[in-house]
């Protein structure tokens, strides 16, 4: 995965007292407990104990895009391509997907769901709909709206 290209504009640097900085008040933080939230919340609630968030995207970004490679997989789901390998080698071992060498080059392989990982896909996504309303749910609907918005624009303009 491409490195995040930075602001287009640098900002100057910030003069920061270290006797007040809090670092539990900082984006980065924030993020990780909220990430961290919506796992467990995704754990405790997804209707396959086995199945973990990434592998749920995984699984749901190669139903849209069709049989695919794994770079490809990789780029639709943000997960680097070691991470995304082992991921797609749990759902193998689990007969969720399936490998086979791509006809057009054979150093490849093309990642396809299997019956069983559509299955699950049409048990679950329902309930992950449910968990993405169970993190927010101290969100109204404004701010639901604005936090979505916020945090497609902190992801780059890829996704703005």
């Amino acid at each position: 995965m491409a490195p995040p290209k930075p602001p287009s504009e640098p900002t100057p640097p910030t003069q920061v007292d270290i006797s007040t900085y809090e670092f539990s008040e900082q984006i980065g933080h924030l993020l990780r407990r909220a990430y961290q939230r919506h796992l467990a919340i995704f754990a405790q609630t997804i209707d396959d104990p086995q199945l973990t968030a990434v592998q749920f995207a995984v699984l749901s970004a190669n139903r849209r895009l069709g049989p695919s490679s794994m770079s490809d997989l990789g780029k639709a789901t943000a997960i680097d391509g070691a991470t995304v390998r082992g991921i797609i080698e749990r759902l193998q071992a689990r007969g969720l997907v399936e490998l086979q060498a791509n006809q057009d080059d054979r150093r490849k392989s093309v990642v396809e769901l299997t019956e069983r990982g559509r299955q699950l896909l049409e048990l679950t996504t329902p309930t992950a709909a449910r968990i993405s309303e169970l993190t927010m749910s101290d969100l109204n609907a404004v701010e639901r709206v604005a936090v979505l918005y916020l945090l497609r624009k902190l992801c780059g303009p890829e996704l703005e």
